[in-house]
């Protein structure tokens, strides 16, 4: 009664895609990820320089204001 068969993890991993959406689960799994890497890392205590890729994305493009006359 305790064990997970292939059918149990196909409906769970069936409800976190409704849930989550396809495009959200591989942000969530790199958050994920690198979580558990800085995680890791703070453990053992090494600590390598962290990657310039913190770039704030451009602004998005605002839509051009009407006129009003």
């Amino acid at each position: 009664m305790g064990e997970f068969s292939p059918i149990h993890w196909l409906i769970v991993l069936a409800i976190i895609l409704l849930l989550f959406g396809g495009r959200k689960i591989p942000e969530l799994a790199r958050g994920l990820g690198e979580g558990i890497r800085s995680f890791k890392e703070g453990m053992s205590g090494n600590h390598p320089p962290s990657p310039s890729n913190n770039q704030t994305p451009p602004p998005a493009d605002k839509p051009a204001e009407e006129k009003k006359t």
